[in-house]
């Protein structure tokens, strides 16, 4: 006699079947972080809080990882970049309504909502994690895995380094590998460029243009903009004095006679005399606020100035998988015979193109004369 099964004992046995798939899908891995912890998670991840490095995340582990991320540090994004943010959103409703676990760098990043969400992975960078301190080894104690990134160093092996753990997060190992490959043949074009030339590195100085040309902003030593400007093959002059980032007397940048200056800009400021750049910024606004930096007091005679060398460059573009383009115009603005051929700006765009759910326009690298 053939067995008779309810509706209700086949939906039961259907759920069984999925839940089945579904472990079956994930496996416990061991993964080493750039500080080279070795934190033990199953994978692909499913609920995940991001401290940082949204559009990194996205681009590696694509749109679709955005579906298990449960919490997110907004103000790293939306503050900090409201245009990018709001470009994504319009696109992606559901990404404004992802809980906020608030911002380390403020102390407003709360440990009790991150362990009240019940996250299977935090994902923070690396200056978010030093940050936390102690309320980092609660959260660990909590049960709840730590990988740390780092694109802030601006260090090729750490830049290569965070793209392939975002694959090993997300089960997007392949398309890792694609975009650390890609990032690597760029940076390796411009250094075995600028070797083969075996020309003297030209002073360079970069400043955060956020404070306007009346008021000068902190520059970079050894991490995002500085490393960026040593790899271009850049003698970056706030080296010796500037460990990380932070401001420099202003009699050092004329003592040290630049070459090449550059300044650097967000979307945010337009009430104010800052450096504009970024998505929606008009290009002739941001050339106009970029010349005004050249009429600071004594700037008119630095190298930089009188061989009108002054140029831009979008924050938002630097400690990203996405900064070789600006490696590129770091490189061009230093060796214009040797790099004739690219088009940063161009190549930022491409990015998006290839990897990203969504194209941004506006002004992202600058020249203050044309």
């Amino acid at each position: 006699m053939p067995r008779i099964f309810s509706l209700a004992t086949v939906k039961s046995g259907l759920v069984a079947i999925s839940l089945l798939f579904t472990v079956a899908s994930l496996h416990a891995a061991t993964i080493k972080d750039v500080l080279g912890r070795e934190v033990t998670l199953d994978l692909p991840a499913k609920r995940v809080v991001l401290g940082f490095y949204g559009e990194d995340y996205m681009a590696i582990g694509t749109e679709k990882a955005f579906d298990n991320i449960i919490g997110i540090s907004k103000d790293t994004w939306a503050l900090w970049r409201p245009a990018s943010w709001k470009l994504y959103t319009n696109h992606r409703p559901s990404l404004d309504k992802i809980a906020d676990v608030g911002e380390v760098e403020s102390q407003t990043f709360s440990i009790e909502k991150v362990i009240a969400l019940k996250p299977d992975l935090i994902v923070l960078a690396d200056w978010q994690y030093k940050g936390l301190g102690f309320d980092a080894d609660r959260l660990e104690e909590a049960g709840i895995p730590i990988v740390v990134l780092d694109y802030n160093a601006q260090t090729l092996e750490r830049h290569l380094a965070s793209t392939r753990i975002i694959g090993q997060i997300t089960g997007q190992e392949k398309r890792a590998e694609k975009i650390a490959n890609e990032y690597n043949q760029a940076i390796q074009q411009i250094t075995d460029r600028i070797a083969k030339a075996n020309k003297p590195k030209p002073r360079i100085y970069v400043e955060f243009g956020n404070r306007g040309p009346e008021q000068h902003s902190f520059t970079y030593g050894k991490n995002m903009w500085g490393a960026m400007a040593s790899v271009a093959g850049g003698d970056n002059i706030a080296a010796p004095f500037i460990e990380w980032w932070g401001p420099i007397n202003p009699e050092q940048v004329l003592a040290s006679k630049p070459e090449v200056i550059i300044i650097t800009g967000t979307e945010s400021g337009k009430s104010s005399n800052a450096l504009l750049m970024g998505q929606n910024v008009d290009r002739a606004d941001s050339e106009k606020r970029l010349k005004a930096f050249a009429k600071r007091p004594g700037w008119s005679e630095l190298p930089a100035i009188k061989n009108q060398k002054l140029y831009a460059t979008y924050q938002g573009a630097s400690r990203s998988i996405t900064d070789y383009a600006m490696a590129q115009f770091f490189a061009k603005t230093l060796y214009p015979d040797l790099f004739a051929d690219l088009n940063p700006e161009q190549t930022y765009i491409d990015f998006y193109k290839n990897y990203l759910p969504v194209v941004p326009k506006g002004t992202f690298t600058a020249s203050a004369y044309k």
